[in-house]
């Protein structure tokens, strides 16, 4: 069920990105074994500033329903981070956040 939102620098490849975060995502164990409910986009920035250099960087929100345990959160971030270090990226900054969404008001449906 995870929304997954990558901000990234246009210098970094988005299919990469995007295959590493589901990667993350899956390996969680937090989700459909099968990754069907993985949900991945990004987008690519060309005009940022980092500080007084411009440098590379991947921010990722993973966005879930509300209800999981900060042990899950925790899992969840690490095993995404985990996929993102092994890109072998030089002087990027990748943060990553676990957004819950209000299961009360998330609405969805498939037409």
């Amino acid at each position: 069920m995870p929304h997954c939102i990558i901000e990234h620098s246009s210098t970094i490849k988005p299919d990469q990105l995007n295959n590493k975060v589901f990667l993350g995502a899956l390996n969680s164990g937090l989700f459909e074994a099968d990754g069907r409910d993985i949900k991945v986009r990004s987008v690519a920035y060309e005009h940022y500033q980092t500080g007084t250099t411009k440098e590379d960087f991947i921010h990722v929100t993973l966005r879930i329903l509300s209800g999981r345990s900060d042990a899950n959160k925790a899992t969840l971030s690490n095993t995404v981070m985990t996929q993102l270090e092994s890109l072998s990226l030089v002087d990027a900054s990748i943060t990553i956040e676990v957004v819950d969404m209000d299961r009360s008001s998330y609405s969805k449906v498939i037409v």
